[in-house]
């Protein structure tokens, strides 16, 4: 018999064989692998005010990231990050510093609360955005840093 005429078994790809050898134990595990086809599977949720039901303003900004500063165990109030927000960047979240000390060196201030670059970085808050005009982003990982340094924003009356 020729090898075109013989009845040949068809070929099983690793992952069925090894999902068939190891159980349903790891069928189980391997089952969201496979279905993770889009790059939103992999995707963290990132806080932002739409999400959290908050008004895209300042009110909301300061309310959303009071949330996530709580969960976070990060001290601060209203009234301690509005202040400082107004005396920043007047609550504008675009807000950029180009002509201090800190812009000169290349890391200009940036967002609600003037955050440079390395801070933001060295402060920033698991869930939010990486990004430092974001407004939730921007307000907890400057609340954050507040905290280290001086215990909260709350106790912050000037440049910081």
């Amino acid at each position: 018999m020729s090898a075109t005429g013989q009845h040949r078994r068809p070929r099983n790809n690793r992952l069925a064989r090894k999902l068939a050898v190891t159980g349903t134990g790891a069928a189980v595990l391997a089952l969201p692998l496979i279905g993770a086809t889009s790059a939103s599977a992999a995707t963290p949720t990132v806080a932002n005010v739409k999400s959290m039901g908050y008004a895209d303003n300042l009110d909301g900004w300061i309310r959303g990231a009071l949330q996530v500063m709580k969960q976070n165990g990060i001290p601060g109030t209203y009234n301690g990050i509005y202040r400082n927000i107004i005396r920043e960047s007047s609550g504008d979240p675009a807000a950029i510093n180009n002509w201090d000390s800190n812009a000169l060196a290349g890391t200009p201030s940036k967002g609600l609360l003037q955050v440079i670059d390395p801070t933001f970085l060295a402060y920033h808050v698991p869930g939010t955005a990486m990004n430092p005009f974001d407004p939730i982003a921007n307000i907890t990982a400057a609340c954050k840093y507040a905290a280290a340094r001086y215990g909260s924003i709350d106790n912050v009356f000037g440049a910081y």
